[in-house]
């Protein structure tokens, strides 16, 4: 049944939060966003969204941004991890996880490659 759900995945079918994370992000430039459909292949959250910025202080602009925004619809995080030094912040929303990168953390993590069986979305 959830490989039904994930062929039918589109910008206009994503939950309300992932949606706001995608927008928040636009508004701090956040670069190369993707969002990873990982319903079926991940038993802890349903999406990632995945962006960098080009320095620390857009990494926390980005992170304050969507936590603004997701706040302002009661969406609140379980846990937020990284901020202090911004190379990775990691933004769990139980459904969903924000992970922004500086570029070289997200080029050595690779999380799209790793997470490569799940259905990815490109902004």
């Amino acid at each position: 049944m959830a490989k039904e759900t994930t062929k039918k995945l589109s910008k206009r079918s994503l939950p309300n939060g992932v949606k706001i994370s995608v927008k928040a992000s636009f508004v701090k430039k956040g670069e190369e966003l993707i969002v990873l459909d990982l319903r079926g292949i991940s038993s802890f959250t349903d999406y990632f969204i995945i962006t960098h910025g080009n320095s620390p202080r857009q990494n926390i602009a980005l992170y304050e941004s969507i936590e603004q925004e997701l706040k302002k619809e009661n969406i609140k995080p379980l846990s937020i991890e990284g901020k202090e030094h911004a190379e990775w912040i990691l933004m769990d929303y139980g459904s969903f996880i924000v992970h922004v990168f500086s570029k070289r953390a997200r080029e050595y993590y690779s999380l799209e490659k790793l997470w490569g069986d799940a259905l990815k979305l490109s902004y």
